[in-house]
């Protein structure tokens, strides 16, 4: 099943971003738009600390946002790897 669209474009984008390297994307409409999660979810990976992410549907600075995401993408050990 797909998951439904972030509405802002550079959210979405950087959602494909993580999706594209393994992260989990849900939807669960409540106080954020959804959360992101790690495919691994080790305890090396900073403690587990990133390894789930909010992601808000109508953040205050959205390019901000978008690029915090994938700020958290590319700090995960998983991800390290796989450059």
């Amino acid at each position: 099943m797909e998951r439904r669209r972030h509405p802002d474009k550079e959210i979405e984008a950087a959602l494909r971003y993580a999706e594209a390297y393994g992260w989990q994307i849900v939807a669960t409409g409540h106080h954020g738009w959804g959360k992101m999660y790690c495919p691994t979810h080790s305890a090396a990976c900073r403690c587990g600390e990133f390894c789930i992410s909010v992601i808000w549907s109508t953040p205050r600075n959205v390019f901000n946002h978008a690029r915090a995401l994938r700020r958290v993408v590319n700090k995960c050990i998983a991800v390290r790897q796989l450059h």
